[in-house]
Parts: C-alpha cells; structure tokens; sequence
C-alpha cells in the first residue's frame, strides 16, 4: 500500500518512513503539509500519516482537503500531535481524520493502528469491487478479483457477503 508521511520533524519522519517500510509499504515523505497536499494529488496514497503542527498548511487543513477532493478509493489519515485532551482529539476527527496519535511516539502502537488502516483500506476496496462492476466470464461465470485471480461466481460472493447459494432450476430452463 502506498503510504504518505507529512512530518515536518526530520527525524520523526525517518523514524516513521523507516516503520512504515518495515511493514512492506511505499513511502512517500513530505515535509511539510503543502508538498504532503502535492504529493496526495499526484500519487494518490491509500493512507496519509500527517502531523498536526506543521508551517504553512497544518495537518487539519492537509485532513480536510483529502476529506474534500473527490476521490475514487478512500485514503486513511493518521493524524499525530502533541497535543492531547478530549477537545483536540474532537478537532481533529471533525477535520476528517480517522485515527489520533500523540507524541512522543509509540512505534509498536503506531504499527497496530497501520495494521487497522490496510485492514479498513483492503475492506473498502472489496466493497467497490462489489459496488462496481464484476468482470464476470461470459461462459463459466467466473469473477476477476483486484488481484486478477479468478473465483467461481458462489465462492466468490459467498466470501465477499453474507449470501448463500442454494441450487434450483429456473421454469424457462425446467423446460429443456
């Protein structure tokens, strides 16, 4: 999963790109939020790890533009503060964040909320593949996946949903 970090603390930002790495996904770094808003543009990330206090556009003003452009897969945003309290935790959630991280750090907390991320990341891409339309084979019925692997029609909708399949015979084909 491609990942941006808009840290303007240069060791905080090798410390989370280099976690963030480890865990097997593409970092893109920016120092503050108006290159983070740049390279969200361009690259499209599926989760943005931004700090709150950065110069020039902040970390709320970095959620709330993500939060505004139109986009066809949802992005993640972490947003890490120092700061801290009920009221701080509200103002960030309401900019469009979905996760809140104080400072300093945890790193091993950080990589539980990563894994929470990919995990809402990989569930709303299931569901516009569902949403969307289905390659579906026009002789064995069988269904493409994001991964281009290939399911029979039951299996497939039986995993992805709480449907069941159940065999029958419709008239026009009762017919033949």
């Amino acid at each position: 999963m491609k990942v941006l970090v808009a840290e303007d603390d240069a060791v905080s930002s090798y410390v989370l790109a280099a976690r963030v790495k480890k865990m097997g996904h593409e970092v893109l770094t920016a120092a503050d939020g108006a290159r983070g808003w740049e390279l969200y543009q361009e690259e499209h990330p599926r989760l943005v790890i931004t700090d709150w206090m950065m110069p020039g556009v902040d970390g709320l003003e970095l959620c709330r533009r993500i939060r505004g452009a139109e986009a066809r897969t949802y992005t993640y945003i972490i947003l890490l503060t120092a700061l801290s309290g009920k009221e701080k935790y509200f103002e960030g959630m309401e900019a469009g964040a979905d996760d809140f991280v104080t400072k300093p750090l945890d790193l091993d907390g950080l990589q539980a909320r990563l894994r929470v991320a990919e995990r809402v990341v990989s569930l709303q891409q299931d569901v516009n593949h569902l949403e969307g339309l289905l390659p579906i084979c026009v002789y064995c019925k069988k269904i493409r996946d994001a991964d281009d692997l290939w399911h029979p029609l039951e299996t497939y909708v039986g995993e992805k949903t709480e449907t069941e399949f159940t065999q029958t015979l419709c008239p026009e084909c009762s017919k033949t």
